[in-house]
C-alpha cells in the first residue's frame, strides 16, 4: 500500500451551538488541514497521484470554507462546525474528487496543539 499526504489551510469563524463555554460565542481559527490518500498500485510513472493535483483538490475544498462564518455554510447548518465534522466533510469531498483513491484520513487542526481526525 502506498500513501501520500498534503496539507492546506484556511481561516474562518464559527460558534458551537449547545456548547457551554467560550466556544458557544463567535470566534475564529486559522485551521490547518492534512489529507492522506492511498492506493495499492502506482500509475505509469510511479505515483499514487501527482502532489500538485492532490493539493489543488484540497485547496479547492478549503477555499469554500475560507473567510466564511462556518455556521452559515450549508453542510454545517444542522451539524456543528466542529473540527470533527469539518474533517468528515473534507473527507467526503476528497473521496468525490478522487474516487480511484482511498481517503485514509483527514486531520483538522484548530490550534497548533488541538486536532481531530476523520477516517473511514
Amino acid at each position: 500500500m502506498y500513501t501520500v499526504r498534503v496539507q492546506s489551510h484556511f481561516s474562518s469563524a464559527h460558534n458551537l451551538r449547545g456548547y457551554k463555554g467560550k466556544c458557544e460565542d463567535l470566534h475564529g481559527h486559522n485551521w490547518r488541514v492534512e489529507t492522506e490518500v492511498s492506493s495499492e498500485k502506482l500509475d505509469d510513472i510511479g505515483m499514487v497521484v501527482d502532489f500538485k493535483e492532490l493539493k489543488k483538490s484540497l485547496s479547492d475544498i478549503v477555499s469554500g470554507l475560507d473567510h466564511k462564518y462556518l455556521n452559515d455554510v450549508e453542510e454545517f447548518k444542522q451539524d456543528n462546525p466542529t473540527s470533527e465534522n469539518i474533517a468528515r466533510y473534507i473527507s467526503g469531498c476528497m473521496s468525490a474528487k478522487h474516487p480511484d483513491l482511498k481517503v485514509r484520513s483527514v486531520t483538522v487542526w484548530e490550534t497548533e496543539t488541538s486536532s481531530a481526525t476523520y477516517s473511514e
